[in-house]
């Protein structure tokens, strides 16, 4: 066996545990964390009072104007000088549900809006409430709108939890970090942490598909029930 193969093969299972163990949960309960943040500040932002909707677009404008890669030096590095000190995951945690929050803050509020006006006039002459007339009939409707780009900001999020590792958490690319630091060989170490991100994105985008196609076939079976 070429030395290149048997170091990658070694090395697979911390690699793969480094994944299990960090990068998929930090994956999803940041995704989870930022979805209900974004659609909060999606809302506050359609409805909210004009105190709450300024500051609902500062913290978009603030988060979307600067890169993660400094948010999550600010939280983890910056915020100790003031007192609050934070463990690595915890602090990606949350740089990673806030930045979520704001890009998709923005995709649920395109969504909401992309709902033609005749669709809340039919629920209020149903005597529904604005807030019936939001979980009924347009949130059902805006999820179809909004799942292709919530979707994309998934896989993105899975392969932006690499950053962490400039925080020290021990997911995929520092658990690659570490073995190049004693093996000497970044290059097979960083290819094989490339190619475990890109079958990892590759079934999630299948996943996106399928979760297309379906809320395609409902839109479709939904639109001959009228």
């Amino acid at each position: 066996m070429p030395d290149w193969l048997r170091l990658m093969t070694d090395s697979l299972w911390p690699l793969l545990v480094g994944g299990i163990r960090f990068t998929v949960p930090l994956a999803l309960l940041s995704f989870a964390a930022g979805l209900l943040l974004a659609f909060l500040s999606a809302i506050a932002r359609l409805f909210g009072p004009p105190p709450l909707v300024a500051l609902v677009r500062f913290y978009v404008w603030l988060i979307r104007g600067t890169p993660l890669l400094v948010q999550l030096f600010v939280i983890f590095y910056g915020l100790p000088s003031v007192g609050f000190v934070l463990d690595p995951l915890p602090a990606a945690l949350i740089g990673f549900s806030l930045n979520v929050g704001a890009y998709n803050a923005e995709v649920i509020r395109s969504a909401i809006e992309a709902i033609p006006k005749g669709q809340w006039d039919a629920a209020y002459s149903l005597s529904m409430t604005r807030a019936q007339a939001l979980r009924r009939t347009v949130l059902p409707q805006a999820a179809r709108v909004a799942v292709p780009p919530l979707a994309n900001s998934f896989i993105a999020l899975v392969k932006d939890t690499s950053l962490a590792a400039v925080i020290t958490v021990p997911e995929i690319f520092q658990a690659a970090q570490r073995i190049a630091s004693v093996t000497y060989e970044p290059l097979i170490l960083y290819v094989e942490a490339a190619l475990i991100y890109l079958v990892l994105c590759s079934f999630l985008s299948a996943a996106q598909a399928r979760l297309e196609r379906h809320f395609g076939q409902h839109a479709v079976f939904t639109e001959g029930q009228r």
